[in-house]
C-alpha cells in the first residue's frame, strides 16, 4: 500500500515539474562575405579590447588581458549603457576567439548572459566573417515583459551582431 500511494503521489505532481521551467537558450549565426583577405579582416578584429574600432554601435571599448584567455573588455554601446564581457579562447591561428558576458545590463542590452565566438574564414570572395551567439532573455522568469522576452533577447542580439559585421564589411572595402 505505501508504494502504490507513492506511486500516485508521483504521478499527480509530474505535471507540476513542466511549469518550474525557466528561459530556453537561444542562438544566432550572423554572416559577412567580405571583399579582402583573411589576414587583413582579421587585423582588424583580432583585438578584443578593440570592438570599438571597426563595430559602429560601440561608442568605446576599454579593458585588460589583451588577447589573453581571462581578458575583459568594457563595451560602452552608442546607445547608452555598458557590457562587461571575458574572453575565453583566443586562437590566433584559427583567427577566432570566443567570449562571454560577466556583467549584464538588461536596460541597456534585454539579455542576461552569452557567450559568442567571432571566426574569420577564407571564401571565394575573400574571407567570411562568422559571429555565433547563444544566449537568455533579460527576464529569466516565466513571464517575462515583451521587452525582455526571447524575441526581444532574439532582435538586440541579431541588431548587434548584423550592425557590427556590416560596418566591418564597410570599412574594409572602403580602403580597397
Amino acid at each position: 500500500m505505501p508504494r502504490l500511494l507513492a506511486l500516485i503521489v508521483a504521478l499527480l505532481l509530474t505535471p507540476c515539474s513542466a511549469f518550474a521551467h525557466g528561459p530556453t537558450p537561444q542562438k544566432i549565426v550572423e554572416t559577412v562575405t567580405i571583399q579582402a583577405p583573411p589576414a587583413a579582416v582579421w587585423r582588424v578584429v583580432k583585438d578584443f579590447q578593440g570592438l570599438a574600432g571597426w563595430h559602429a554601435a560601440v561608442a568605446a571599448c576599454e579593458g585588460q588581458g589583451g588577447n589573453s584567455s581571462g581578458a575583459t573588455r568594457s563595451v560602452t554601446l552608442k546607445s547608452g549603457g555598458k557590457l562587461i564581457d571575458s574572453l575565453d579562447d583566443y586562437n590566433e591561428a584559427e583567427k577566432s576567439y570566443e567570449y562571454r558576458l560577466i556583467q549584464e545590463n538588461i536596460e541597456a542590452f534585454p539579455v542576461s548572459f552569452y557567450s559568442a565566438t567571432l571566426i574569420v574564414k577564407a571564401a571565394a570572395d575573400g574571407s567570411e566573417v562568422e559571429w555565433t551567439g547563444r544566449f537568455y532573455r533579460g527576464d529569466t522568469g516565466n513571464y517575462p515583459p515583451e521587452t525582455q522576452d526571447d524575441a526581444a533577447a532574439t532582435a538586440a542580439m541579431s541588431k548587434f551582431f548584423r550592425t557590427g559585421l556590416e560596418s566591418l564589411k564597410a570599412r574594409l572595402e572602403a580602403s580597397r
